[in-house]
């Protein structure tokens, strides 16, 4: 039986670590701001803006909702953009995507200042992960992975990880972070040519194909780390399930997070982390 790496004491350490960061802004005078811009009302996104409001509330930070309706107009959305952008009391900002169809989100990602992008949306942003350069912040959910392996104790350094995934929300910034470790990396996607091989070879395994089972027991080997980033609804079960077989791998490997309870329930603590962070470059 498998040791679950469950994401909530990770979470509370982030959280722990951040209230004394706040505790420092405030005796400078300063409350970290996040604003959250959401158009419509997908049920995904309301989720997660609960999710954040309620880390944000724990660790001291203060929230700003901008509410657009499904059908509102690009320019609408970019004058709360550039609202955003000019105020000095909102340190970062995260944008709920995808927006709908009407609008372009390629222009609403590089509107955004990239020193209040605290979820890795713009280009500027995604530099700094590709550079591995100090510039924006990465994505939450891959730094989430990132995260959840080194507080759980994981060597990176020289370890072979196999990555299931190419998006740029996920895959490629999550396997860059992790060569910036020096993990050697291969990068794998529905379409590799044996992927149960790939995946069998790692001693690190990250799955973000956003397909339910696309690893099942060909492609786990003992002593594997196996990372599900996945977040799927199975019809048949009835339940939230990951890209993983988590039934058919969990008997194999060595450490597999849950889902949920794995890496989603610390991608609002690494935000957190974004937007205390960002507080304190403002000051600087």
């Amino acid at each position: 039986m498998a040791e679950l790496l469950r994401g909530a004491p990770i979470a509370a350490q982030i959280t722990e670590e951040l209230q004394g960061r706040v505790e420092r802004l405030a005796a400078r005078g300063v409350a970290p701001k996040l604003a959250i811009v959401r158009v419509g009302e997908r049920p995904d996104d309301l989720s997660y803006e609960r999710g954040a409001c309620k880390r944000a509330d724990k660790v001291g930070i203060a929230v700003e909702k901008f509410v657009l309706p499904a059908d509102c107009e690009q320019a609408d959305l970019l004058d709360v953009i550039e609202h955003i952008n000019a105020d000095p009391t909102i340190h970062g900002c995260l944008v709920f995507r995808p927006l709908p169809k009407q609008l372009d989100e390629d222009a609403v990602c590089a509107a955004l200042d990239p020193a209040k992008d605290v979820d890795g949306i713009t280009p500027g942003s995604l530099f700094g992960v590709f550079a591995n350069r100090p510039c924006g912040f990465a994505p939450c959910t891959a730094e989430a992975v990132v995260e959840l392996l080194e507080r759980s104790g994981v060597a990176l350094e020289g370890a072979r990880v196999t990555v299931v995934g190419r998006s740029l929300v996920i895959g490629r910034p999550v396997a860059l972070m992790l060569q910036a470790r020096n993990a050697t990396v291969t990068m794998c996607h529905t379409r590799t040519r044996d992927l149960a091989g790939a995946c069998r070879a790692a001693e690190v395994l990250v799955v973000a194909a956003g397909h339910t089972r696309t690893v099942g027991a060909d492609c786990v080997a003992p002593g594997q780390v196996v990372v599900d980033v996945g977040i799927n609804w199975d019809e048949g079960a009835g339940k939230l399930v990951g890209d993983v077989c988590f039934d058919e791998a969990e008997p194999v490997v060595a450490r597999i997070t849950p889902v949920p309870g794995g890496v989603g329930a610390v991608t609002t603590a690494v935000l957190a982390q974004h937007v205390v962070t960002a507080a304190e470059r403002a000051v600087l």
